[in-house]
């Protein structure tokens, strides 16, 4: 094996192999192709986020996934969302052994939690509530 630089001692052969021949590197290789990159990765990251921002409304741990998956993309591209996603592990990780310890009540909250979504979809459609915001915007 030849002799290679710090970040590529850090990766194993096949990340490597594929942080110079992937579609992410042809992408960076083009003219605007990190920035573009970089802005794609922000904005799928802050979809995840921000569905998972919305599910915290609702009881229960629902809202963890999606938070930790938009920090993961975020963490593809970018050293301090690494670090964030570090943190945020430890943190779902002591959120998950404390529901362990309660499982009935975890479940009760997360079925509630479920129970509360479906009694709001059921109610938005009863009361068309969708057609009656549009209505008052202009739409």
């Amino acid at each position: 094996m030849t002799d290679t630089g710090p970040v590529e001692a850090a990766l194993s052969e096949r990340e490597f192999h594929l942080s110079t021949t992937g579609w992410r590197a042809r992408m960076r290789r083009t003219p605007g192709g990190v920035h573009l990159l970089r802005v794609l990765v922000f904005l799928l990251g802050l979809l995840f986020i921000l569905i998972g921002v919305t599910l915290a409304a609702l009881p229960g741990p629902l809202t963890i996934p999606p938070i930790l998956l938009g920090v993961y993309i975020w963490s593809t591209e970018f050293a301090w969302a690494d670090r964030l996603l570090e943190r945020a592990k430890k943190s779902a990780r002591e959120a998950w052994q404390k529901a362990k310890k309660r499982p009935v009540v975890s479940a009760l909250v997360t079925s509630s939690g479920l129970v509360a979504l479906g009694v709001g979809i059921y109610l938005v459609n009863r009361y068309e509530l969708v057609a009656r915001a549009r209505e008052i915007v202009g739409l």
